[in-house]
């Protein structure tokens, strides 16, 4: 009996040690594509199994990733589709930065997110529809980008059916307009965007 719950913990602790190991692989594909002139990532180290050590990463009770925190640090590059296998991330700040490129459409695989700052970058092309999966997110700040096209209407369904309290597109070159329906049973969601869109 106490073989068979000695192979148990070894095998909880194997997925554990793999999980640690596929996030930190995942911060670090992000790392290796971003240009960081204050070496505010220094701490970053590939061979440490667990990233829960590292700067401006928060972890839970079990070793996941939760947080990451990069507001205002001075970092350029492009958001990399790895960033997407976090799964139990449920903050992701960025914003403040001078990211460019696309938004990569495996953030819609971060279903436990609560909050995404994204706001005040260089980021371009449309809002992935993936974002759409996100129904626990509360706060999606895309504010200050040149994001175009129409805000995808799977992103306008978490107004209606999820927790979505904020959604910033301001100062973007969207097109279209949203227009709030107040009906009972509905999230109370404050829409900030563009008077031209």
């Amino acid at each position: 009996m106490r073989f068979v719950g000695l192979v148990f913990l070894v095998g909880a602790l194997a997925i554990i040690a793999a999980e640690c190991n596929s996030e930190g692989d995942a911060l670090n594909a992000f790392k290796v594509n971003v240009v960081d002139p204050n070496n505010v990532l220094q701490s970053w180290d590939p061979t440490l199994i667990n990233p829960c050590t590292w700067l401006h990463v928060t972890c839970n009770g079990e070793n996941t990733v939760v947080r990451v925190d990069l507001g205002a640090a001075n970092l350029t590059g492009t958001l990399v589709p790895q960033l997407g296998m976090l799964a139990n991330l449920q903050y992701l700040q960025l914003e403040n930065n001078s990211f460019s490129g696309a938004i990569p459409s495996q953030l819609g695989n971060l279903t436990r997110l609560v909050s995404l700052g994204l706001d005040n970058n260089k980021l371009s092309g449309p809002i992935p529809s993936s974002l759409g999966n996100l129904i626990s997110l509360r706060w999606m700040r895309l504010n200050g980008n040149k994001l175009s096209g129409k805000i995808p209407i799977s992103v306008l369904k978490l107004i209606y059916w999820g927790n979505l309290q904020l959604l910033n597109v301001s100062d973007n070159k969207l097109a279209g307009t949203v227009h709030r329906a107040n009906q009972t049973g509905f999230a109370i969601t404050t829409i900030v965007q563009d008077v031209k869109a």
